[in-house]
């Protein structure tokens, strides 16, 4: 997995959001600044600072505009080496993802024994989406990994609560410090930990039988919980500026009604809170979407469900199904099933409702939760059954092994066997799921190799500047259809929403080469 991760992170340019983060972990480092990006809490961008302090980047504080102009000056205009970078920003989202493997082998562990920690850590090692996103420096398998981490840890509660869940209350203030949309979390994992705290009491017996102390000492464990919690989000914010001072470059919407109110009631910093409007002004934008060759506005409830069923390996869908079933089933498995099945079904929830359909990234704790609970296929199979089920997993493991591996490097436009595979994605998904901006560098190494000295028209969606990887082209939407002659090099994602004028010359032209399963090569 490290090795797939640091490969791919070599061998991409920034993608859409990455240089966004990289300029405010950098404004972070230098000026204690909030400033940028208030949309998304802190922690996760002081995660990447630790890499961009190695790379001591140049970087002017005087520099004006949006966080995006930010972002591209810290790149591309201040004299960096954009590739040096991003490969040292990446790298401690890359160490985090592979720890958080380590939690995955050891809740399945816990839950089912060696041999099934060892199918959770193999499923996700192998993930696609996990190895894609956890090679970028973004903030989503940070937030996904920490809400595991948490589960894990309210988990080992049963046995030792007053040690384990203030450390699950860090994690899931590590989650929530990193990204808002952990915030579903919280009341869930509150939840679990008072019923973590009731199973360690001795002699409770019943639900019925309680009494005033227990339930003191179970609410005092979700509430430890929620404490730390918010207390990790205050330190995340006090580690970029003690004095909190928050300075936005850039206009806060006022947001009326619950939600509002909902904003101003939270005991969290004001920087956070703002963030927090800015998220509901976000969800308020007609975004639109795309699923199966149509484009839509607005978002389908369905969208993230049916993307996850395109883009998660077989033998993972499959493994993960199956012991969801088994965990609710099987007696001896279900005191798991609240703490393996609560926090992804809630956070898909949420997500199923935003207004963004943009990718799986959305979703990454179910992968992740999926792995876990693929564990439990064995353990609940009787006796006389087990060795059949461990061959039949072993074979479900070695599919979706092998289905990853196929994908290498190209691993942000995966798709499972039954969709046919990474080089069709973009029939049916676009965004992040296929074309994020990433492969503007071997892009430029494909035009150099197979096509020097001829004309390039680009239509490029992302947040790579062309001319820095030497691609010198126009954009044929500012001309006369006519003028269009050479190579028309298209992102995926605009061939997916094209409209009018692009529409009409992708028509009436020729495919004749793809770069990275995220862009299109024609000839005019």
């Amino acid at each position: 997995m490290a090795a797939a991760m640091v490969t791919t992170a070599v061998q991409q340019t920034p993608t859409i959001d990455e240089p966004v983060y990289v300029a405010t972990a950098t404004d972070y480092l230098r000026e204690h600044r909030l400033r940028y990006n208030p949309e998304h809490p802190p922690l996760g961008k002081l995660l990447i600072a630790a890499g961009v302090a190695v790379a001591d980047p140049h970087y002017d504080p005087s520099y004006t505009g949006t966080q995006g102009d930010v972002g591209r000056h810290l790149l591309y205009e201040s004299g960096n080496d954009p590739w040096r970078l991003m490969l040292w920003a990446r790298l401690p989202v890359i160490a985090l993802t592979l720890l958080f493997g380590l939690v995955v082998w050891a809740f399945a562990g816990e839950v089912t024994g060696t041999a099934g920690g060892l199918v959770a850590l193999a499923l996700y090692a192998y993930s696609p989406d996990v190895i894609a996103h956890g090679s970028l420096a973004t903030l989503d398998v940070p937030t996904a990994g920490f809400v595991l981490t948490s589960a894990w840890l309210v988990w080992l509660a049963r046995q030792r609560p007053w040690r384990c869940l203030p450390l699950a209350g860090a994690a899931l203030g590590a989650a929530v410090a990193t990204k808002m949309s952990a915030l579903p979390a919280v009341p869930v994992l509150m939840a679990l930990a008072v019923v973590s705290v009731r199973a360690a009491l001795p002699g409770t017996g019943s639900w019925r039988r309680w009494r005033w102390r227990e339930a003191r000492l179970c609410l005092a464990g979700a509430a430890v919980v929620a404490l730390v919690a918010v207390a990790v989000v205050w330190a995340a914010y006090l580690a970029v500026d003690p004095r909190l001072r928050f300075t936005p470059t850039e206009p806060v919407p006022a947001v009326p009604g619950p939600r509002g109110l909902l904003t101003e009631l939270l005991p969290l910093p004001d920087a956070y809170r703002a963030g927090m409007r800015v998220q509901f002004g976000l969800e308020d934008y007609p975004w639109q979407g795309y699923l199966f060759g149509h484009v839509y506005a607005g978002a389908l409830w369905y969208y993230l469900p049916v993307a996850l069923l395109v883009k998660t390996p077989i033998g993972l869908l499959a493994l993960g199904t199956a012991g969801s079933v088994a965990v609710v089933a099987v007696r001896r498995l279900r005191s798991a099933a609240p703490y393996l099945l609560l926090p992804p079904v809630v956070l898909l929830a949420a997500a199923m409702t935003g207004s963004r359909d943009f990718g799986t990234r959305y979703a990454l704790f179910v992968p992740m939760f999926l792995a876990v609970t693929a564990a439990c296929v064995r353990t609940a199979c009787r006796a006389e059954h087990r060795r059949r089920a461990g061959t039949v997993t072993g074979v479900l493991v070695l599919w979706a092994a092998v289905s990853s591996l196929r994908a290498f490097p190209y691993y942000l436009p995966y798709a499972n066997e039954a969709f046919g595979g990474p080089a069709h994605t973009h029939r049916v998904l676009h965004d992040s799921n296929v074309d994020w901006g990433q492969d503007l560098g071997r892009l430029a190494d494909r035009l150099r190799e197979r096509y020097p000295g001829e004309r390039v028209w680009l239509v490029y969606k992302g947040s790579g500047v062309p001319s820095s990887y030497g691609i010198r082209a126009s954009d044929p939407r500012e001309v006369a259809p006519e003028r269009v002659h050479g190579l028309l090099v298209v992102s995926d994602s605009a061939v997916a929403k094209a409209r009018g004028g692009l529409a009409e010359l992708i028509r009436t032209s020729r495919a004749v080469d793809e770069v990275g399963h995220s862009i299109t090569l024609y000839r005019r």
